[in-house]
C-alpha cells in the first residue's frame, strides 16, 4: 500500500506527551488513514515569521505519520488566507457576491503561497505516494506540483460548496481555479448539487465536459469527479453522548432549564450560518405560540472565528444585539429566551448538550454538509430522540430524510416548523430520528475516506 500525503491549510498535531489534538472526526479518520498506511500531513503552522523569509518545516513524528508544518510571512497570511481565500474565495462559494473584496495583490498571494507549499512538499514525496489535498485554500497546489514534473496521483476535495457558473464567473480569476482543479486525478464535493455546478462551470466555459461514469475531460486531461459527503464518526459520538449524561456540566445545564424545552444551535460565528434569520425565526415562533412561552430555552453556542476580518467583528456585536433585544422584549424575571453563548465546548459536553435538546436547529443560508446536523441525529436517546429542523441549503439535507426541511429565508416558515418540531408526537419522532441514524451509522467519516481513497487509487 503506497503512502499517503494530505495537505490542508491547518493540521491538527497532536500536543506534546503523545495527548491527541482535540480533534473533529475529519482529523480522526484522516490521521487513521494516515497510521494505516505511513505517511506526512503537511500544512501551515498558524504561525508567522514576520518579514523575514520562513525557516525550515517543523518536522515531528507520531507513529507511522511524519507533521510537516511551515510558517508563513506576514505578507502571505494577510494576501493568501486573510484575502483571497476568506475574502474572495470564501464569499463566492457561499453565494455572496454582496461580500466578496476583489484584490489583485490577494490574488497574486494566495497562488505564491501554493506554488511555495509545492515547493516544500515536493522533496519529502516517493514517486508511488497518493496525495491528497484539501479545501478552497490550496485548489492551484496539484497544477504547481504538475509543473515541477509530479507524477503522483493528486485527489482533491472541497469541503465547501460549489456554486454554479454565474457565481463562479464574477471572480476575475475563475479560469485558473478551474485549470487548478482539472489538475488533479479526482475532484471530491459534498453533494451532486455542488458536482453538477462544476460540470455547468466546465461547460458554460468551454473549458470541458462530462464524459460519463464521473470522468471529465478539460483539453488533453481526464480526471473525475464525483459526490463523497463527508459524515461523523457516529458510533463515537452516540458514545459520547450517552456517557455525557453524567457530566456535570450537562447535569447543571439540566437543572437550570427547570423542565422546559431546549432548542439548541451550534455553529461557527460566520454570516454563512444564518445566525439573525435564526434568531427572528424564533421570536417570531414565541411570539406565535404563547402556549410555549416560558417553557422553551434557545441555546445558541457560536464560537468566534476568523476575528481579524472586520465582517466577523461586526457580526459578533449584530448578533449579541440581536439576542439581547429579543431577550430585552420576550423575557420575564424568572425566565430568559435566549442564552447565547460566545465560546467554545469539548465535543464530549456539546455532544451531552444535543441529547437534552428537543430540537436541533440548524438552518445555514448556505453549507458544504454541515456536520453539526449529523452529530445531533447521533447524540440522541433512542427511545426519546429529538427533531432536527434543517436549512434545505445545507448538504445534509440531500442525506438526512428524516428532518424537518425549511428556507431559512423563510422566518414564518421556520418559525412554524419549530412549533410542529416540538410537537411532534414520540412515533413519528422515533421513525424520522432511525431513518437518519441508520444512513449515518453506514455513511460514518471512516467509510467516507475509505471511498475517496478507492476511487482514487482506482
Amino acid at each position: 500500500m503506497s503512502r499517503l500525503v494530505i495537505v490542508s491549510n491547518r493540521v491538527p498535531v497532536p500536543e506534546k506527551g503523545g495527548a491527541a489534538a482535540a480533534a473533529g472526526g475529519l482529523a480522526v479518520a484522516l490521521q487513521a488513514a494516515l497510521q494505516e498506511r505511513g505517511g506526512i500531513w503537511m500544512g501551515w503552522s498558524g504561525k508567522s515569521s514576520g518579514d523575514t523569509e520562513p525557516g525550515p518545516l517543523h518536522i515531528s513524528e507520531d507513529g507511522r505519520i511524519t507533521y510537516a508544518l511551515t510558517d508563513l510571512t506576514e505578507k502571505d497570511v494577510e494576501e493568501y488566507y486573510f484575502g483571497f481565500a476568506n475574502r474572495v474565495l470564501w464569499p463566492i462559494c457561499h453565494y455572496r457576491l454582496d461580500l466578496a473584496e476583489y484584490g489583485r495583490k490577494e490574488m497574486t498571494g494566495y497562488f505564491r503561497v501554493n506554488r511555495f507549499f509545492a515547493h516544500r512538499l515536493a522533496p519529502m514525496l516517493e514517486p508511488d505516494d497518493t496525495i491528497w489535498i484539501h479545501d478552497y485554500h490550496l485548489i492551484p497546489l496539484a497544477a504547481e506540483l504538475r509543473q515541477m514534473g509530479v507524477k503522483n496521483r493528486i485527489g482533491f476535495f472541497h469541503h465547501i460548496p460549489w456554486p454554479p457558473a454565474d457565481v463562479l464567473f464574477t471572480m476575475p480569476v475563475h479560469e485558473e481555479i478551474m485549470r487548478g482543479l482539472a489538475a488533479y486525478d479526482l475532484v471530491g464535493f459534498q453533494t451532486d448539487h455542488d458536482l453538477e455546478n462544476f460540470a455547468g462551470c466546465l461547460r458554460r466555459e468551454e473549458m470541458g465536459d462530462a464524459l460519463g461514469d464521473g470522468r471529465f475531460n478539460s483539453g488533453d486531461k481526464i480526471f473525475k469527479g464525483g459526490a463523497y459527503g463527508i459524515g461523523i464518526e457516529t458510533e463515537a459520538f452516540a458514545n459520547f453522548a450517552r456517557k455525557a449524561v453524567s457530566h456535570a456540566m450537562v447535569h447543571k445545564a439540566r437543572q437550570s432549564i427547570e423542565g422546559r424545552d431546549l432548542i439548541i444551535g451550534v455553529d461557527r460565528l460566520d454570516y454563512s450560518k444564518g445566525l439573525t434569520q435564526r434568531i427572528d425565526a424564533f421570536e417570531r415562533f414565541v411570539l406565535n405560540n404563547p402556549a410555549h412561552q416560558r417553557n422553551v430555552t434557545y441555546l445558541q453556542v457560536t464560537p468566534k472565528s476568523r476575528s481579524e476580518v472586520p465582517e466577523y467583528e461586526q457580526m459578533q456585536r449584530t448578533v449579541a444585539e440581536q439576542a439581547g433585544r429579543v431577550n430585552g422584549a420576550l423575557g420575564t424575571v424568572d425566565w430568559v429566551p435566549i442564552r447565547y453563548i460566545n465560546r467554545s465546548l469539548s465535543r464530549p459536553i456539546l455532544a451531552g448538550l444535543y441529547r437534552l435538546a428537543k430540537v436541533g436547529l440548524v438552518t445555514p443560508l448556505r453549507d458544504g454538509m454541515n456536520l453539526v446536523a449529523k452529530e445531533y441525529v447521533a447524540a440522541q436517546d433512542p427511545d426519546d430522540p429529538g427533531v432536527l429542523v434543517l436549512s434545505r441549503f445545507a448538504g445534509a439535507a440531500r442525506e438526512l430524510k428524516g428532518a424537518l426541511l425549511v428556507n431559512p429565508y423563510d422566518i414564518e416558515g421556520t418559525a412554524n416548523t419549530l412549533a410542529r418540531a416540538l410537537n411532534m408526537s414520540l412515533e413519528e419522532r422515533k421513525e424520522r430520528w432511525q431513518r437518519m441514524m441508520d444512513y449515518l451509522t453506514v455513511h460514518d467519516v471512516s467509510r467516507w475516506c475509505d471511498d475517496f481513497l478507492q476511487d482514487l487509487a482506482a
